[in-house]
């Protein structure tokens, strides 16, 4: 499929612009216009330059480029693919299986824990509990369709909320609060980054050291009561936030 892309797309040595910047615009067109698509795996650096008639050392230059605006990703034991567009997130009281699925992104849940136990004291002062108040904690990774979208650990007082297995496989959180008549109602936010640790990176498919973009979260019901405490991490380059400043 790279081949009949790359096909047509002359490079001109002739030009003042670097030939790898060319390369670069070449394929950062037919992502635009998903020839493309997300997901697609590039071939090698030497396949890719024989194509368009290059060096080796010129094509990674390209490639880099592309890495660095967010539009390439290096998938650990993947090699070099398409990256997905990032998930526009308003900064409101949404779940991000929903906003997945109201942007067409197949929101998908792999439970990696569940289980009933004291509250982990890092935890006990945001959700009001002492250390031997028992609460429910699950490990999830959330896709969308088939690419990890999410890392994320949540704790739940015992007594908010009865949880399964089955529900957090699914749908999201917010969904099932409301489905038992608990409306989250405020939350106060979080938001980081650090570089990826080996176990980490693992679940996200990216490299150890990668930019993660980090949020937590306490959700406060409308008679303020804590009735979750969140702390999730992302691929750098599948998330941006959006927010509207105003001048009081």
């Amino acid at each position: 499929m790279l081949a009949d892309v790359l096909a047509g797309e002359p490079l001109d040595y002739d030009s003042p612009v670097p030939l790898y910047h060319q390369a670069a615009r070449v394929l950062e067109a037919a992502i635009e216009d998903d020839r493309l698509p997300e997901g697609s795996r590039l071939e090698g650096e030497m396949e890719l330059a024989t194509q368009l008639g290059i060096s080796r050392p010129t094509m990674r230059a390209a490639l880099k480029e592309l890495v660095d605006k967010g539009l390439l990703i290096r998938r650990r034991g993947i090699g070099t693919v398409v990256a997905p567009k990032p998930v526009r997130r308003t900064v409101a009281l949404t779940s991000l299986y929903d906003d997945l699925e109201e942007a067409g992104r197949e929101p998908r849940t792999r439970l990696l824990s569940l289980e009933t136990g004291p509250c982990p004291p890092d935890v006990a002062e945001y959700l009001e509990l002492g250390l031997a108040d028992s609460v429910v904690r699950f490990e999830r990774l959330r896709m969308a369709v088939e690419t990890p979208i999410a890392h994320m650990h949540n704790v739940v007082p015992v007594g908010v909320l009865e949880i399964g297995a089955e529900d957090l496989e699914r749908t999201g959180l917010y969904r099932l609060f409301r489905e038992a008549g608990i409306t989250p109602h405020i939350a106060t936010q979080r938001v980081g980054a650090h570089r990826a640790g080996t176990e980490e990176a693992g679940l996200l498919e990216i490299e150890p050291g990668d930019p993660v973009l980090t949020m937590t979260r306490i959700t406060y019901d409308k008679a303020g009561r804590p009735i979750e405490y969140g702390s999730h991490s992302y691929p750098a380059e599948s998330y941006w936030f959006e927010m509207t400043l105003v001048d009081l």
